[in-house]
């Protein structure tokens, strides 16, 4: 009856089984067991039912075993069966037993022969078997019959290698003995995951349908393709048995028998047979569940610590205990600030590593989205220097004027100023998403309790959209500012004097270039247009400084391929190719020189929209501007009488003028518009969020009603508590077993070279699950 002093062994991983089973299979998997593994009509399953003593699993042809069946025997003074998924219902008539199964596989498999991984546990107590866990797997199978699907030889492999390839489980490796044993589906899926054959035993069946004049001893004496724990053989019904309700007590008397009286077995019969191999599997698997039990205890204890804190918080919140939930709201808007408050200011602990976020995301609005929009509105010299055509010339009237006139100089002035309100609006407007973003990052953590998270979301979008409104107002009344009065005194102002200089000037403080070389970018870049003609485009390490743009051959920055000098360059955009995925610019030299050796211009690409703005922000940062809009004769250029001499003097010293007094402009925006939304908005709504979120909402008078749980959460909490409860019973059952034991010994190695490797199959088929 297996070793002395182990007997409550079995019985124990049985319970923990059912209690670990109940909170999911990841634990269930890792409890020691036996999977019974053979191929279609190897005699599994009659020899299962050799174990019990009984009729009672499904019969038929091709794959009858269609979900995994954990069978666990339990000797007991009565005979009866019960299902896990059937708690408290006891099956005395064994049709029944086999009737409930067929109706438990049909539940998740239906009816095409389809399989499924999810176990059926079955308990049978009896005082005709030992204890024993066994696991029926579906049978080996090559080739869909019916309408299987046709993966169904993957499906069985992966769903048998999910249970054997845990070191926790034996495994009994079923061959008919009338069949070519080296060739074993069975012995080959073992050799796979058990190559030293420290778990597998050998079952032969069917030696009383082998050829006249042979037999099997030489295998069952472990001489011929020997295993570590040798064979045993086993004589099961024959199907004319089946039909004929063959009484199983009769079949093992008839197996006895067999042993006794077959020349080549009797010498061996003590050592055959059903009753021995229940006895040495029995012994087997006690003495597995004595050694497995320390590493398996520890697993128990690394999910148990995992769950520790979970658990703790949710044994303390009390969802009818109205303080408790009063405390559990307090302490959700507090980590709600303190998380927005960290994703603004960069100083999480948890730092993204894939994508910029929050407070980063700002900044690059700040730095590099909205200078290249404010660069944009000024980038058509042609249109500017028509505008200044018609103002002069309006402002003479009838009259041609001898002086540049001061009230066109103020009228370009005042609309070039105008056209700042698109670019600061569209600012305002990023960056308020951006804050929205945010706090619907935050606010995932809200989400067990759907009318806090809601009340939340509502509260503080809404002050992100006031405060949205009065930032634009005050934008608005800065610009009317810079509208109200043109301050021609300013010291940086470059005036009529100097007009030889003014373009070059204004272009300087324009472009607000770094000091020194500075770097002001690195990254990967393609370079189209050259890779063309050497076999493709190549991609290289780019950085880009305050004078100069080079290219190395990777990001290690030794091999530099060339660096291009920035004076005299510009940029424009070019139409991404139909069958393309990069987007792509250019740069060129506007005195027509090339750019890099025999090429006018250089394609740059990168992979993404935001990648190219990035770059092309980076650009206007060193001073590399977009490509002025060409004038054209279509309406767009300067009227009729542009050779006026005088006319084109006066343009050209207004335009000089414009680009001077802009610049400032351009500055004084940059630099006010991201203090403005600092003050306003941000700072703002983390102010809000930190002192005000609470006080609204206990102002909307159902703070109970607020953290009232999801279904899911309810369903979570109560699924964490019962996996920790089952997790400590189970630590607690096991501390309560000695394992000091005797033990048989394992057998010596012997050479296993004649089995076959497993012909390899793809991993686990996603239609198993």
């Amino acid at each position: 009856m297996g070793n002395r002093g182990m007997e409550d062994l079995i019985p124990l991983v049985n319970r923990l089984r059912d209690a670990l089973s109940s909170v999911g299979e990841s634990c269930s998997l890792h409890l020691p067991q036996i999977a019974v593994v053979g191929g279609q009509s190897a005699g599994k399953s009659s020899v299962l039912e050799n174990f019990v003593g009984r009729d009672f699993l499904p019969r038929g042809s091709g794959i009858v075993t269609r979900r995994p069946l954990i069978l666990q025997l339990l000797s007991d003074n009565t005979e009866y069966g019960e299902f896990l998924h059937c708690q408290g219902k006891k099956f005395t008539d064994f049709d029944e037993i086999r009737k409930e199964i067929e109706t438990e596989t049909r539940r998740l498999t239906g009816s095409n022969k389809a399989i499924s991984p999810v176990p059926i546990h079955l308990r049978i107590h009896s005082p005709h078997v030992l204890n024993l866990t066994l696991v029926d797997l579906p049978g080996i199978t090559k080739v869909p019959v019916g309408d299987q699907p046709t993966d169904i030889e993957y499906q069985v492999r992966d769903m048998i290698m999910q249970y054997i390839c845990k070191e926790n489980c034996l495994i009994l490796a079923v061959t008919p003995a009338n069949t070519d044993l080296a060739n074993s589906d069975a012995l080959k899926l073992a050799k796979d995951v058990d190559p030293q054959g420290l778990r597998t035993i050998g079952v032969i069946t069917k030696l009383d349908l082998m050829d006249e004049g042979t037999n099997a001893r030489q295998i069952l004496e472990n001489k011929l393709l020997p295993l570590r724990r040798g064979y045993i053989g086993v004589v099961n019904r024959s199907q004319k048995d089946i039909d004929g309700k063959k009484d199983i007590k009769e079949a093992l008397r008839a197996e006895k028998e067999f042993f006794l009286s077959h020349a080549a077995y009797k010498h061996m019969s003590e050592k055959m047979g059903t009753p021995y191999l229940q006895r040495i599997l029995n012994q087997q698997l006690t003495n597995h569940i004595r050694d497995t039990l320390p590493a398996f205890r520890s697993h128990l204890q690394s999910q148990l610590l995992a769950l520790k804190k979970e658990a703790e918080d949710y044994m303390q919140f009390n969802p009818n205990d109205s303080a408790r939930r009063t405390k559990t709201l307090l302490q959700l808007v507090q980590r709600f600030a303190v998380d927005f408050d960290k994703l603004i200011e960069g100083s999480g602990d948890k730092v993204d590593t894939v994508n910029l976020s929050g407070g980063a995301k700002i900044n690059r609005i700040f730095h590099e989205r909205f200078p290249y929009e404010l660069i944009k509105i000024g980038s058509d010299e042609g249109k500017l220097r028509t505008e200044i055509n018609y103002a002069i010339r309006n402002t003479h009237g009838v009259r041609t004027g001898l002086f540049t006139p001061d009230t066109a100089f103020e009228a370009i002035v005042k609309k070039q100023i105008s056209r700042l309100k698109g670019p600061c609006v569209k600012f305002i407007d990023m960056v308020s998403q951006e804050l929205t973003t945010t706090v619907y990052q935050c606010i995932d953590k809200l989400s067990s309790f759907p009318k806090l998270r809601d009340e939340t979301e509502r509260i503080v979008t809404t002050e992100i959209r006031e405060l949205e409104t009065k930032c634009r107002d005050q934008v608005m009344l800065l610009i009317d500012i810079q509208l109200a009065y043109i301050n021609t005194k300013h010291e940086d102002f470059v005036g009529f004097n100097n007009s030889p200089q003014m373009h070059n000037h204004s272009n300087t403080k324009i472009a607000a270039r770094m000091g020194g070389n500075q770097v002001i970018r690195k990254g990967w870049l393609t370079i189209n247009n050259i890779g063309i003609m050497k076999g493709g485009a190549k991609e290289y390490w780019f950085i880009l400084s305050a004078e100069n743009l080079s290219w190395f051959k990777d990001d290690k920055e030794k091999e530099k391929k060339y660096m291009l000098p920035l004076d005299n360059l510009k940029l424009r955009d070019v139409e991404k190719g139909f069958m393309s995925s990069k987007y792509v610019f250019a740069i060129f030299n506007t005195e027509l020189r090339n750019v890099y050796k025999d090429y006018k211009c250089l394609e740059l690409a990168c992979n993404s929209q935001e990648e190219l703005d990035s770059w092309k922000a980076s650009l206007l940062r060193a001073g590399v501007y977009p490509e002025k809009v060409a004038v054209d004769g279509q309406g767009n250029g300067p009227p009729e009488n542009l050779s006026d001499p005088q006319l084109e003097r006066q343009v050209e010293t207004i335009s000089n003028l414009v680009d001077s007094y802009m610049g400032i402009i351009y500055k004084t925006v940059r630099d006010l518009m991201p203090k403005t939304m600092m003050h306003l908005m941000i700072n703002s709504v983390k102010e809000f969020i930190s002192s005000e979120l609470l006080a609204q909402l206990y102002a909307l008078g159902e703070c109970s009603a607020l953290m009232d749980e999801s279904p899911e959460q309810q369903q979570h909490r109560v699924e964490v508590l019962q996996k920790h409860a089952a997790l400590k019973e189970a630590l607690a059952a096991i501390g309560e077993i000695s394992t000091s034991t005797c033990t048989t010994p394992l057998p010596p190695p012997v050479d296993s070279s004649w089995i076959k490797p497993s012909r390899r199959l793809p991993p686990a088929i996603p239609s198993v699950k």
